[in-house]
């Protein structure tokens, strides 16, 4: 519950460790007063007391890295987290109308003639969220050119960090710290998803370490363009703006009565390092942001390195059988079972199952599926269509193109028009009828080309296609998850090209990489974590060598306890795999299930990075702890070297359950001499639980 102050003029909002709190001016300006650990109303009083004046130099404005969510016009230079454009002027002059405490949010209004502005704040644990709504109460239509979420006030430090992931295509989520500078930093997406090359999470730090120190962290849950910037002032300052949108064209045109509510900007203060935040961000996302969390995921299996796209019922139901046979608990059917889609060129938007491989439908293999024991899944792309299709044929209207030009195929397809409501209803239709056809228990939703030729001729404000097309999105997803409460989604985009808090409260995990190489995945899961819980991050066992990306020969055990740092899957060609294989593959299976539920719900500390060398991480939950570590190479004969728990209680006990011994107090692993944890590639996995 916020906290307001006699005078109805400062606010705090609190958590278990942390504050937030602002302050609004004599003269009517919204300033930030707080942010990061713990304090009392009576002291963000007193640091409203002495809140900047409105008078300032010439060349500087007072505002600037103070105001709580900085405006275009007046006496403000920072980059402006709000854009607005009418007929007659540019700009917003607002004036504060009131307040409403409402259960755990404040929401400030503001208005400005015609336009409301609303800002909103929840605290959720330490996890500040903060998002803002506008509506055109006016005559005349307005157009927000910018609309960010939400702008981020640091105190004042010396030598800012700065931490973001990175990448690309298969090799997602890499991160990286540099010095901040002055001038601003400006990371993002023009591509229409969230992108492979960043995700929307920026953290700061001056001297933090993996388990002490302060961290600032930002988080935007949008799943289409957006842009974060963080700037250092010239006095110092540092302040953090995002939200949709890359650049400043033209987000919406709002007619009178319309509101658009930005996408939830999310932030977290902790003094426990950069694990103490992530532990805190994953916590926060299996509470508020992730659909039934609380469940664990299931192992699965999917077909697509098995067949690729030459598929049939039968072939299906034998990989089914070997897959049930080590363990797993979710078949699902990736790209190939629809339409004519015998390769990349032709069948996507025509979600029919294909006559010759499937002339039954998919009903009879998910029934065999389900007689063994497993669930069944399928892949779906619904957001592209083939040029080669019934639909395309039907109506090549409904996809992005500019007039007059020409249209950009990637993979031989392009991008629906989702912003139509025409082509909302003819997914719906096609997905609800397909759901409702076969007993499906879980969509792949794949997303493999950016936006290219986002045009819409014949709409009066066709630049809207940007945030229409991720706000029709969710509500397709919405309807879905509405209509078939059953139903298991996973967000993927060629990989990790789409995700972020948006997508995922719509999804119960996401596809990390398309890299499967259980080497580079060390470094991919790694980046991942520092954001993103382990109950999401979905990780599959493949073939080696990897044929796919790199040629690289791996051990089953290392393939195995790299996967099962996540949502464990297998993804290779089963019918080649030796017997020897397969009963290797079930031991395996098996013991993830063991420690299933201290991997997916537990907290996470990273013992040792992938950098080379040994890497470890562990998970604690309750009583029970798990190891993972990984020995990437070893040289010169030495030995692998010990590992300092975390998070365990110093004055009990801790049986390992691999060995036997007991460990007292802090424990200080050395397993893996035991074990025989040497050479190159080679893995663990160790459990200890409190006696």
């Amino acid at each position: 519950m916020p906290e307001i102050a006699d005078d109805g003029r400062t606010w705090l909002l609190s958590g278990p460790t942390s504050s937030y709190a602002l302050h609004l001016t004599e003269a009517g300006e919204l300033v930030h007063l707080h942010w990061g650990p713990g304090i009392a109303l009576a002291d963000a009083e007193a640091l409203a007391a002495v809140a900047p004046s409105e008078r300032g130099a010439s060349f500087e404005s007072p505002l600037d890295g103070r105001e709580e969510y900085p405006l275009e016009g007046g006496p403000r230079f920072v980059r402006p987290a709000l854009s607005v454009r009418t007929d007659e002027r540019r700009g917003t002059e607002w004036c504060y109308e009131d307040f409403e405490a409402d259960g755990d949010e404040l929401r400030l209004r503001f208005r400005d003639a015609g336009l409301t502005v609303t800002l909103h704040y929840r605290m959720r644990g330490d996890v500040v969220e903060r998002w803002t709504t506008l509506r055109n109460d006016g005559e005349r239509p307005l157009e927000l050119l910018r609309a960010d979420s939400a702008t981020w006030t640091l105190p004042e430090r010396d030598d800012w960090r700065l931490s973001q992931l990175h990448g690309r295509w298969a090799a997602e989520s890499r991160l990286t710290r540099s010095p901040l500078s002055y001038g601003e930093k400006v990371i993002g997406s023009r591509r229409g998803h969230t992108g492979h090359q960043h995700l929307p999470w920026v953290a700061l730090d001056t001297d933090a370490t993996e388990e002490r120190g302060e961290v600032y962290g930002c988080a935007l849950g949008w799943s289409g363009s957006w842009r974060i910037a963080v700037a250092q002032l010239p006095d110092a300052r540092v302040q953090i703006t995002g939200g949709a949108g890359y650049d400043d064209s033209g987000l919406l045109r709002l007619a009178t009565g319309e509101s658009f509510s930005t996408p939830v900007f999310a932030g977290l203060w902790s003094d426990a390092g950069f694990g103490g935040a992530s532990r805190a961000w994953h916590a926060y996302q299996r509470a508020y942001v992730v659909p039934d969390a609380e469940q664990d995921r299931p192992v699965l299996f999917n077909s697509w390195e098995a067949t690729y796209f030459d598929i049939s019922e039968e072939q299906q139901g034998t990989l089914a059988r070997r897959a049930a046979a080590i363990g797993v608990e979710l078949f699902v059917v990736d790209d190939g079972w629809f339409g004519a889609r015998t390769g990349d060129h032709a069948g996507l938007g025509d979600w029919q199952p294909n006559p010759d491989r499937f002339p039954r439908g998919l009903k009879p293999l998910a029934d065999q599926v389900h007689a063994l024991g497993m669930q069944f899944g399928i892949w779906v792309e619904p957001e592209m269509v083939n040029p080669d299709s019934d639909l395309y044929r039907a109506h090549p209207d409904w996809v992005q193109f500019q007039s007059g030009r020409k249209r950009t195929e990637f993979r031989n397809q392009l991008v629906l028009n989702l912003a139509r409501e025409d082509v909302q209803e003819y997914l719906w239709e096609q997905l609800h009828g397909l759901l409702s056809s076969a007993p499906v228990d879980y969509v792949k939703w794949d997303f493999n080309r950016c936006f290219t030729d986002a045009g819409w001729p014949d709409d009066p404000y066709p630049q809207r296609l940007w945030v229409d097309h991720v706000r029709a999105l969710y509500a397709l997803l919405d309807r879905l998850r509405a209509a078939h409460p059953g139903v298991a989604f996973e967000s993927c985009s060629g990989g990790g090209g789409r995700i972020d808090l948006g997508i995922m409260s719509r999804t119960d995990q996401v596809w990390t990489s398309d890299n499967t190489d259980p080497l580079d995945r060390l470094d991919i899961q790694h980046g991942f974590s520092q954001i993103h819980p382990a109950r999401v991050m979905a990780a599959w066992v493949t073939d080696s060598p990897n044929a796919q990306l790199n040629g690289r020969v791996s051990s089953l055990r290392f393939r195995f306890v790299s996967a099962m740092a996540g949502v464990l899957g297998v993804g290779g060609d089963l019918s080649e795999w030796s017997e020897e294989e397969l009963a290797e593959a079930r031991r395996w299976v098996d013991l993830y299930k063991e420690i299933r539920p201290v991997v997916q719900q537990g907290d996470l500390y990273r013992l040792r990075p992938p950098t080379g060398g040994l890497s470890a991480v562990q998970y604690l939950r309750g009583d029970e702890s798990v190891v993972l570590a990984w020995l990437q190479a070893q040289r010169f004969g030495e030995a692998a070297p010990a590992l300092r728990l975390r998070g365990l209680d110093p004055t009990a006990s801790y049986e390992c359950r691999e060995t036997g011994e007991v460990h007292r107090g802090a424990v200080l692993l050395h397993h893996g001499l035991r074990t025989g944890l040497r050479g190159d590639l080679d893995a663990t996995v160790i459990r200890l639980r409190r006696i």
